[in-house]
């Protein structure tokens, strides 16, 4: 399905009338030298155009009536034979949706004009000094033409309330957007518990993950794949990925693709040899179990402090049945002693962006779920190999369980639910 960006304007239209809105591109990144990194559109600008080239702006306007006004690199046959071909400003009006179209060169002499009349001009201040020089000077000039009839924008509103609200729920076809990035997800993971082994590298299985993202059409991984074998798997964010797999550890996958600009975001533990030592299922099961419990918690007006309480409850159960912890349970709970082996939250939002936008807070209070939003649930147990408070058994194990979860009117659906949990279905895909 092809994003609505149509419909999205629409619902923005609506958010900010009678103002206007200010966007820029994302811009370039320098690498080293004069080389770049890999560009990717800031997903708000993506989120409305589908445009993807850097050195861009748009003002969505909402008086007299409702215009889309691109400024963008215009078309240059010398440098598109360096870096590939320009939409210009006609393809802007053709194939972007914009109702009129000019250079980017352009963007200062007519911001003014797009001011004219309108009550407030929507626009994330104090991001980037140079777009506030813009927009700000727009603003004094405009103020100038007060004699001449022309009313000039009394207030400057933030933008990213505004928008990141609408992202927060996702429309059917983000939704569908989302499965596809879940499903080639899917095949990466299962692929990567066939080939994992004693003897490869960390490395050896991102490339697989990388590869079945790319041969599927994902533009990119959602972001940097963690691939833990052993000690690593106890390391949270750990991205070196070069460390040979040994014999009867666990191997930690934190990966997911991004697809049409959608991320999905899984982790999955599984066992280098294949099976599970006793010591590694019972870690695993603690942790698939809190995973299942903080699932079933996340429904229409839950909070994600409330998904977390439940996932912890079991984890605490869990370390006491251990020895890592002392009870009882509620105790031990209060006192946050599972801490220093689940020192992260269990739920974060999920989107374009793979810790995605929108107000965890409302009113000072925890946000309740609502039908249309996708988060994460991620509970793990981490007992580092040099950490004297674990029981000397548990040293070395890390698990994490992590599904992407729809919120959804009865139950939650889980988008990620054809990759294996479960230990029994777990060593069957490792045996592949």
């Amino acid at each position: 399905m092809k994003p609505d960006f149509r419909r999205r304007r629409e619902r923005v239209i609506e958010a900010i009338r009678p103002g206007a809105l200010v966007l820029f591109s994302a811009p370039l990144a320098i690498r080293n030298n004069d080389v770049e990194h890999e560009y990717r559109q800031d997903s708000d600008f993506y989120y409305l155009t589908g445009f993807d080239e850097p050195e861009s702006a748009l003002v969505l306007t909402t008086v007299p009536e409702p215009k889309l006004t691109m400024f963008v690199l215009p078309r240059d046959p010398e440098r598109e034979t360096w870096d590939g071909p320009r939409a210009g400003v006609e393809g802007a009006v053709r194939d972007f949706g914009a109702d009129a179209a000019f250079p980017i060169g352009e963007l200062q002499n007519k911001l003014p004009e797009l001011f004219e009349n309108v009550e407030s001009v929507h626009f994330a201040i104090g991001r980037v000094r140079e777009h506030d020089d813009l927009v700000l000077g727009a603003l004094r000039r405009v103020r100038a033409r007060g004699r001449a009839g022309v009313t000039a924008p009394r207030a400057i509103v933030d933008s990213f309330p505004t928008l990141h609200e609408l992202r927060l729920i996702k429309g059917a076809d983000e939704l569908e957007l989302m499965d596809r990035a879940a499903a080639i997800t899917a095949e990466a993971h299962l692929l990567a518990m066939a080939q994992a082994a004693p003897g490869k590298f960390e490395y050896e299985i991102e490339a697989v993950l990388r590869a079945v993202f790319r041969r599927h059409g994902s533009e990119r991984p959602a972001y940097t794949p963690i691939v833990g074998s052993g000690p690593n798997a106890t390391i949270l964010h750990h991205r070196r990925n070069d460390r040979q797999m040994q014999a009867g550890e666990l191997l930690l996958i934190d990966a997911g693709c991004e697809y049409g600009y959608y991320a999905s975001d899984v982790t999955r533990t599984f066992p280098v040899s294949g099976k599970f030592s006793d010591e590694q299922r019972s870690v695993y099961q603690i942790v698939l179990d809190a995973q299942l419990a903080a699932i079933a918690a996340s429904v229409p007006g839950a909070t994600l402090d409330e998904v977390h309480r439940a996932a912890s409850d079991v984890i605490v159960r869990g370390l006491i049945e251990l020895g890592a912890i002392a009870g009882p349970a509620e105790e031990a709970l209060e006192k946050q002693l599972h801490k220093p082996f689940f020192m992260h939250k269990t739920s974060h939002y999920l989107g374009m962006d793979v810790h995605d936008v929108g107000s965890y807070h409302v009113a000072g209070k925890p946000r309740p779920l609502s039908p249309g939003m996708v988060i994460t649930v991620e509970p793990g147990l981490y007992f580092a190999a040099h950490d004297e408070r674990a029981p000397e058994r548990l040293r070395g194990i890390g698990v994490r369980i992590e599904d992407d979860v729809l919120i959804a009117e009865g139950s939650p659906t889980v988008i990620t639910r054809d990759i294996p949990k479960s230990i029994d279905e777990v060593e069957r895909a490792c045996a592949r």
